[in-house]
């Protein structure tokens, strides 16, 4: 199964991911298919403002020199994700590998999804209409759902001098999580910049059941310094005024205070509070 990750805080925070370890969090798994962590891909985003850095590679951290470069990579930024791909529909290519980044209302948006969702190809708009933001370059049903996402956003994007509410923007989000889980498991992140959301349902846990909880949230509480050493994930945070950060993973990474999400639930966090 496919490992999510993410950072929100209100001041810019040094994440480091060692992703060869990192992808083996859902350790149990490897002794069920035989295979060492998620080898088919990883990814991670490190916003700045409305751009991001985006790195993604179609092959195992393991194997990776450009992991490597990243892991040493001193990036500070408020808010991250990453993802670690085993593939389970398209071919290992970087058109698949997450996470999937778009343009809208002038800033980036960055997703990235843990599940499987047949038949989530239905959403797309019909071949003639070319007016739709957002279409998928790659084969997988992760970004035919984000650019789905993007075209229930898009109307609330049309003035990039006036950006939507939190609470309009949840709405949405919503709303697509809620469409989503009719296909199947449907685990994701979703940030624009500002904003950071996270969707847990279902996901195949370490005998092989596909159950909740599929996603774990951690709010720390505000102070000066957070820092968090764990196999393959290294956080230094510091700043003379106490700020709250939160983290978001598919199964928890380390001690903590890790709460487990029931499934439909939607988290909605900015500077690194939670605000739904």
């Amino acid at each position: 199964m496919c490992e999510l990750f993410a950072v929100s805080s209100a001041r810019p925070a040094r994440v480091r991911l060692r992703f060869a370890e990192f992808a083996t969090h859902g350790a149990p798994l490897q002794a069920l298919t035989g295979s060492a962590g998620n080898p088919d891909g990883w990814g991670a985003a490190y916003f700045d403002g409305v751009d991001a850095h985006v790195l993604r590679e179609p092959v195992p951290a393991v194997r990776s020199v450009f992991a490597r470069v990243l892991e040493d990579h001193d990036f500070h930024s408020p808010l991250v994700l990453a993802h670690v791909r085993r593939a389970s529909r398209g071919p290992v290519a970087l058109a698949n590998t997450q996470p999937f980044v778009r343009e809208l209302g002038s800033r980036v948006h960055v997703f990235a999804h843990n599940g499987d969702l047949p038949g989530v190809e239905s959403l797309a708009p019909a071949p003639g209409d070319w007016e739709a933001p957002a279409r998928p370059v790659g084969q997988t049903d992760s970004e035919a759902a984000f650019c789905h996402l993007l075209r229930m956003l898009q109307p609330l994007w049309r003035d990039p001098a006036s950006p939507p509410s939190e609470q309009a923007r949840l709405q949405v989000v919503e709303e697509f999580a809620a469409g989503l889980r009719e296909f199947g498991p449907a685990n994701f992140l979703y940030s624009d910049g500002q904003c950071l959301f996270a969707h847990a349902d279902r996901r195949r846990q370490g005998d092989g059941v596909i159950r909740e909880p599929g996603l774990h949230l951690w709010l720390r509480r505000a102070a000066t310094r957070h820092d968090h050493d764990v196999a393959g994930l290294q956080l230094r945070g510091q700043h003379h005024e106490a700020h709250p950060l939160a983290l978001l993973a598919s199964v928890p990474l380390g001690g903590g205070a890790w709460r487990a999400l029931p499934r439909g639930t939607v988290v909605g966090l900015a500077a690194g509070e939670r605000f739904a």
